[in-house]
């Protein structure tokens, strides 16, 4: 399923990188720990510039979801139905993400999910998978 391409800047690399490498990169404040997200230059925190790379795990929760039965632009006409996902992830980040495989019956939110990612030919971006789902 493809959409549109993300808008990768100096706050946003890190994780575009990241998800091309499949992994979720995130910016980690060296000041006070708590990881940036959305990305920023400055820690909503505390406000130090000072940061490290934090890789956080690929597993989280379901945290709410939407099924989108009616498209919202013509250039998904043919995406529809899909579903866009809320998942938290460790340290209180939370990231949007597709729901490709799924049962009608099962998706709920608090469900555990796997974070996998979709490779295109200029981006990769993370897709949420429930535990126990087909692959």
């Amino acid at each position: 399923m493809e959409f549109f391409e993300p808008r990768i800047n100096g706050d946003t690399a890190l994780f575009w990188e990241g998800c091309r490498a499949h992994e979720l990169r995130f910016s980690r404040c060296k000041d006070c720990g708590k990881v940036r997200w959305p990305g920023a230059y400055l820690c909503p925190s505390c406000l130090s510039s000072e940061a490290e790379t934090a890789v956080l795990p690929p597993e989280g929760t379901l945290y709410s979801y939407v099924i989108m039965d009616k498209p919202f632009h013509p250039s998904v006409q043919d995406k529809v139905p899909y579903v866009v996902a809320a998942v938290d992830l460790a340290e209180n980040v939370r990231i949007l993400a597709n729901i490709l495989e799924y049962d009608p019956e099962t998706l709920r939110c608090g469900a555990p999910v796997s974070i996998a990612f979709a490779d295109s030919e200029n981006y990769s971006r993370p897709i949420a998978r429930l535990k126990g789902a087909a692959k």
